[in-house]
């Protein structure tokens, strides 16, 4: 087991949602699911309890704990993206799976997790400073999914 490990708490689609990300992110995976021995609060004896994943990389457990505690934008997953195909089609996966748009590069996935799908060019231009940056931020603060080709142009000025 990792020293550290982000848990996720799900209503009780915490293996749903933990194969959706498997299967949409690179270097994501399931290594396990364990079943509650006995009953519980919003569960019973042999439901899914925990699962193990990993989303890019990051060590992950989901736990079915029910609707006591629903997601929100105070954690994001941010993934990097290389160029626009890489951007849309994660974007597209979230969104287009019942999840949901937001601004400035974040979307929530259906079952609430909030997701920044944040290319390369743009976090670069960020870290430029100066005007550059300041462009760059503009163009970014009038989209919703980040389009690539219109950061580069803000970051030529």
């Amino acid at each position: 087991m990792h020293k550290n490990t982000i848990c996720l708490w799900f209503d009780r689609d915490a293996e749903e949602a933990a194969r959706f990300y498997a299967a949409t992110f690179p270097d994501s995976g399931v290594t396990a699911v364990h079943r509650a021995p006995a009953d519980y609060p919003s569960g019973k004896a042999g439901d899914v309890l925990t699962v193990l994943f990993t989303v890019a990389g990051i060590p992950c457990l989901g736990l079915n704990g029910g609707p006591a505690f629903p997601h929100t934008e105070a954690f994001s997953f941010q993934i990097a993206t290389d160029d626009q195909d890489e951007t849309d089609r994660y974007w597209n996966a979230i969104v287009g799976n019942g999840g949901a748009e937001s601004a400035c590069g974040w979307c929530k996935d259906r079952w609430g997790v909030s997701w920044q799908i944040t290319p390369r060019v743009l976090t670069e231009a960020l870290a430029a400073g100066g005007e550059e940056a300041r462009r760059a931020f503009e163009a970014m603060m009038t989209m919703r999914k980040i389009d690539v080709a219109a950061i580069e142009v803000a970051r030529r000025g």
